[in-house]
């Protein structure tokens, strides 16, 4: 065994109970000891003297042990330990609060070197609880750039840096070397050993800068090479080529003129479906309302031209139910023969809409996770289309894909993610981006607003239910619980408190993921219908809901979502001719969160505002759940890092272009990166 793998108890000065909690950090290894790279630093390398500093400044001081230190007991529990320090310009007091052992450590006449902020009074300076080390012995927590790491309970600090010193010195030359030679010459790389060193405990500012760029630029790069491995995995199927169609006809049912974007889509897709060297496999992602439903009626089109038949899969019965019908309006005059199959349907209906599929009489099918399900069997499945990608896990495509014959495949998400993400996050697929909206579509009016405004916010609520119009009112909870913080919505208990007391004369519907799908789907055709006028819900109506007559939607706790997913849930609305809005209750989030609030007020771009999460959150939260598809990533930053990303992507490309299979002898540590990324991630990267 490697002694990378060795457990991170054994490590010197761990033992059981550090490691417990080193545990709770997902440390259980010296490899993930290792690779805990710091979250920031603090530069100590500046020493100053006492008659310099300024009250409130964190900073180093040299200074000389001038008396016995005193140990006062204050009462049971608390003892303090004060001891005068001085220099040649002044003195300065150093105060420890129940570390009664700093007493026998700090020996008058001894020079020491203390870091920590400082306080007191004019003429008085004091520090509380500083770092010390003494002058004359190696720094390690003075004097130079010291690490920062992410902490839990029973780990300082020093009990951390000390581990990770411990680890670098016991496998420091066995660190293995992922970067072949040659890509590390040529992108100017340092070697690992530097690399790691350097991260935890630099020399020196260019040495951190150096060693992050390589850190930064090797898990991009493993992380390409995964997923480009995974591709030309795909490749090895040949997809079956269809005849290039005839598209004149349905540009000719459209109501409406398509716009660049979608055009360039649909020509994407024919593209790849025409060629035969692979299935495809594309994305399609663009805003709210930009018009991927119509980019996908192209492609089943095509295919369906072709002999073969179609299979749409939406997240939500609803949903699906919506497509059914849009659909229905669009091809069923082309000659297209359309079924609905969900869960909903009764045991015969499904029965004579699987025998339709079967014979081929049916040729696109619009479904739920029914369509998945081992009953269902295709004449001749060509084509696949998932509407809204990141409700779906990856076995949910491929069960789908493994009832036909090297369907195609098509993905559509709503949520816009920078290009660059995109071509990661789904890096099993091609990507196509409409960036841009159909004529008409209307801007929706965002505030953010405080609980002060909460009685006018009911009055503008009922004042559109009294035009005819229809209210999502959005909260973050289900019901409330001892864990729930202060202040957060349930959407429970805010449902009944909003039919019994404020809109008792209104009709107010809740739905929430925690209710039999029957019942999710009843409330959600009420409301489209328009049997209910305020529909209180969870995020369950970020995608399936299509109200034209909703114009209004009110967020509870707006700062415990992801832009991203605001801006879905913003999308629910202004979807008819209606003037609509957004309102955003804000949390107790503090300034940094009502300031993403107003970011999110000034702009109705998905793309912009899919940038600004990607920058404040982080990609692990930008669905508002780890279901992105994307491994966490140690140091690398996709929204601070993306140069270094496009490089890496490109070294990776060459390296499998020149190795495909990693079968070298000098790419084996990098072959084994990858299956070890593989193996983590099965659930996201397969």
């Amino acid at each position: 065994m490697s002694v990378l793998e060795t457990g991170i108890q054994y490590i010197k000065g761990v033992g059981e109970a550090r490691g417990a909690s080193f545990e709770k950090l997902g440390i259980f290894t010296l490899r993930d000891l290792l690779m805990a790279f710091p979250r920031a630093y603090d530069d100590r390398r500046t020493v100053k003297r006492i008659d310099q500093l300024q009250f409130g400044e964190t900073c180093c001081v040299c200074a000389t042990v001038a008396a016995p230190p005193k140990l006062a007991r204050v009462r049971r529990g608390l003892d303090i330990t004060r001891c005068a320090v001085v220099d040649e310009t002044a003195r300065m007091t150093v105060t420890f609060f129940n570390q009664s052992y700093v007493g026998r450590s700090l020996v008058p006449g001894r020079s020491y070197l203390f870091y920590g902020r400082v306080g007191g009074r004019i003429g008085a300076p004091e520090m509380q609880n500083p770092v010390m080390e003494a002058e004359d012995v190696p720094p390690s927590f003075t004097r130079r750039i010291v690490p920062v790491y992410r902490m839990t309970a029973g780990l300082s600090q020093r009990v951390i840096a000390n581990a990770v010193r411990q680890g670098l010195a016991l496998c420091g030359d066995e660190l293995p070397e992922q970067l072949p030679q040659p890509v590390r010459e040529r992108y100017r790389l340092a070697q690992t050993r530097f690399a790691y060193e350097n991260i935890h405990f630099p020399r020196d500012t260019e040495s951190l800068e150096l060693a992050r760029r390589r850190l930064i630029f090797e898990e991009f790069f493993v992380l390409s090479c995964t997923l480009a491995f995974m591709r030309s995995r795909q490749g090895e199927k040949a997809g079956k080529r269809i005849a290039f169609p005839d598209m004149d006809p349905f540009y000719r049912a459209l109501p409406f003129a398509l716009t660049a974007a979608q055009r360039r889509a649909v020509e994407e897709i024919l593209g790849d479906m025409t060629r035969g060297e692979r299935p495809m496999s594309r994305l399609v992602q663009g805003d709210v309302g930009s018009g991927k439903t119509v980019v996908a009626a192209a492609a089943a089109y095509a295919v369906i031209r072709d002999g073969r038949q179609a299979a749409f899969m939406a997240p939500t019965e609803i949903l699906a139910e919506q497509h059914f019908s849009s659909l229905s309006k669009l091809l069923a005059p082309l000659g297209v023969r359309l079924d609905l199959l969900t869960g909903g349907l009764t045991a015969r209906q499904k029965r004579e809409a699987q025998a339709r599929l079967r014979s081929g009489e049916t040729q696109l099918v619009i479904g739920t996770h029914a369509l998945i399900s081992e009953s269902v069997a295709f004449d001749d499945l060509g084509l696949i289309i998932a509407d809204e990608q990141h409700r779906f896990g990856v076995q949910q495509r491929a069960a789908l894909s493994d009832k036909g014959d090297a369907p195609h495949v098509l993905v559509m998400s709503a949520t816009p993610i920078p290009r660059t993400l995109a071509l990661i996050l789904y890096g099993d697929l091609d990507v196509s981006v409409i960036d841009e909206l159909p004529p008409g579509r209307q801007t929706i009016d965002t505030f953010l607003v405080g609980e002060s405004m909460r009685e006018r916010i009911y009055r503008f609520i009922r004042k559109q239910v009294e035009a005819g119009r229809q209210v999502f009112i959005v909260c973050p909870a289900v019901e409330e619980t001892e864990e729930t913080p202060d202040g957060l919505r349930s959407v429970k208990e805010y449902a009944r408190e909003l039919s019994e007391k404020v809109f008792p004369d209104l009709r107010v519907a809740l739905v929430h993921g925690k209710l039999r799908p029957k019942e999710k789907n009843e409330a959600m055709e009420a409301f489209a219908a328009g049997d209910v006028d305020i529909l209180v819900a969870t995020t369950v109506i970020e995608v399936g809901v299509d109200v034209p007559n909703a114009n209004l939607m009110v967020v509870e706790n707006a700062d415990r979502f992801g832009l991203s997913q605001l801006h879905q849930l913003r999308g629910r609305v202004g979807r008819g001719e209606f003037k609509s809005y957004c309102v955003l209750f804000e949390g107790a989030g503090g300034e940094a969160a009502r300031e993403r609030m107003r970011a999110f007020c000034r702009t109705n771009d998905g793309f912009k505002i899919a940038e600004e999460d990607l920058r404040l959150r982080g990609p692990g939260d930008f669905f508002g759940s780890r279901q992105s598809g994307l491994p966490d990533m140690n140091i690398a930053s996709f929204a601070a890092d993306v140069e270094l990303l496009k490089t890496a992507q490109t070294a990776a490309r060459e390296l499998l272009d020149d190795d495909p299979e990693l079968k070298r002898e000098d790419n084996a540590p990098l072959r084994e990166s990858v299956t070890r990324l593989l193996e983590k991630n099965r659930g996201t990267l397969n």
